[in-house]
């Protein structure tokens, strides 16, 4: 069971011709069916596993039709298989929550495999739901569901429901109201089960890989309840002011303040890592990003309205492999005017803009780059190092607004000369794990 006590459950079929997606058989024969039941077991449980890679999720996958030797030389032995057991599929669906809940699984979603269009964010979404709401459910376009989450055991739900039939949801639905069960929708999905399904699953088949948005918004968290709601104010009017199409990204490094609490209110799907390293939340961040571009945003700093469009014309201009946004630092002090000056200077001439300017690139480029060094300290520092390697990094004519707490805490010279060292200490080649130590700021 991982740490937080969640489990994906896979529900498939061994693909034995002539026995499953028995729909598609008069059209494409019993070997093809079989073909294609193997390749969207396969899609599904890749899905599930790239969720584990940002998230602590079990792996649970229930098997019918074949015997568990022949389950793992298929699908491997990384996952835990059980046997789907006697019944109809609504004994089958309660069996498996309840084994869940009995092993003190707190947050259990079950998926089929016949869902193309279900992805990582859409289980983050379900799982995420689960902490409010008693159970989720993605409805499906031919009036039954493609996932069904629970925070604890509900057999009425699987009670009496005439499975296989467009009133499956519906049925679900009265259910739940009799029992007062709160749920949760997904979005409303197509699953494949008829020939007249197939162009679908072929065209996610091709689009595989491809970005399903224009920028992905990665925001590494860590303690920031004092100012996160004002960070999401500002990202929401830009996404709602923006025709392009934007996701947004928390992943969350261990807050023990609101932090967490304050960006489920918003809806929003957050990633959770208890290793609190910058680098290592925004590499996260990144492997679950669909969008064609990337932006890192500090939980302190403030995007202007059409920062979108922003990105996309400055990533298009010559020989540009990344960019950044022009610094403006929220407070009233002389001092701060003149540390805005000398970051304009530095990443104008020097290409050298940091993190809290709001750093952006291609994804593909991040990828090549194989993403941010995962140091304690200094990972922005060494990222733009290696992008100034492939291009110029442009910085855009827009200002993003970061906090002024750094230097207020310590004074505008003490730590900009700290900064200074902390450079130059680093150039001379000091681990970066010793200048964490040495380096301390009040807040990330």
């Amino acid at each position: 069971m991982g740490p937080m006590g969640e489990r994906l459950i896979v529900f498939t079929r061994y693909p034995v011709p002539g026995t499953t997606k028995t729909r598609l058989i008069p059209a494409v024969g019993a070997e093809k069916a079989a073909e294609y039941q193997r390749q969207m077991s396969e899609h599904t449980v890749a899905i599930a596993r790239s969720l584990q890679s940002v998230r602590p999720v079990e792996l649970e996958i229930r098997f019918t039709g074949g015997t568990a030797e022949q389950m793992t030389l298929w699908l491997g032995s990384d996952s835990r298989l059980v046997p789907q057991g006697e019944g109809d599929l609504g004994d089958r669906l309660n069996r498996a929550f309840e084994a869940a809940f009995a092993e003190g699984i707190e947050r259990a979603i079950a998926v089929g495999i016949d869902c193309p269009e279900l992805n990582q964010t859409r289980l983050i979404q379900a799982f995420e739901h689960l902490y409010g709401a008693t159970g989720v459910i993605g409805p499906a376009t031919d009036g039954g569901y493609y996932l069904i989450g629970l925070n604890r055991a509900v057999p009425s739900l699987f009670q009496a429901i005439a499975w296989g039939t467009e009133a499956v949801l519906q049925q679900t639905q009265a259910a739940a109201v009799a029992h007062s069960v709160a749920l949760a929708y997904l979005d409303v999905l197509n699953d494949v089960d008829y020939p007249e399904d197939l162009p679908l699953w072929e065209r996610v088949q091709a689009s595989s890989g491809q970005p399903q948005h224009d920028v992905s918004v990665i925001l590494p968290l860590l303690n920031e309840a004092s100012i996160i709601d004002k960070t999401l104010d500002r990202l929401m009017l830009g996404i709602q002011a923006s025709a392009l199409s934007i996701e947004v990204i928390v992943v969350d490094g261990g807050s023990q303040d609101d932090t967490v609490k304050k960006v489920r209110n918003r809806a929003l799907p957050i990633l959770q890592t208890h290793a609190a390293r910058r680098a290592r939340q925004m590499n996260i961040g990144a492997q679950a990003a669909t969008g064609q571009s990337l932006l890192f945003l500090h939980g302190d700093t403030w995007l202007p309205e059409d920062f979108a469009a922003q990105i996309q014309q400055t990533l298009k201009l010559s020989g540009v492999t990344a960019g950044a946004f022009t610094l403006k630092i929220r407070g009233s002090e002389l001092g701060l005017r003149w540390v805005e000056r000398g970051v304009c200077w530095r990443s104008r001439l020097l290409q050298m803009p940091y993190g809290d300017q709001g750093l952006f690139m291609s994804a593909q480029v991040f990828h090549n780059l194989g993403g941010f060094p995962e140091m304690p300290i200094m990972e922005d520092f060494e990222m733009v190092r290696q992008l100034k390697q492939r291009g110029k990094i442009a910085v855009a004519p827009a200002s993003v607004q970061t906090s002024a707490r750094r230097w207020q805490k310590l004074g505008v010279v003490r730590t900009t000369l700290l900064n200074q060292i902390l450079i130059l200490s680093y150039l001379l080649g000091l681990p970066p794990a010793t200048l964490a130590k040495w380096y301390r700021q009040p807040k990330r």
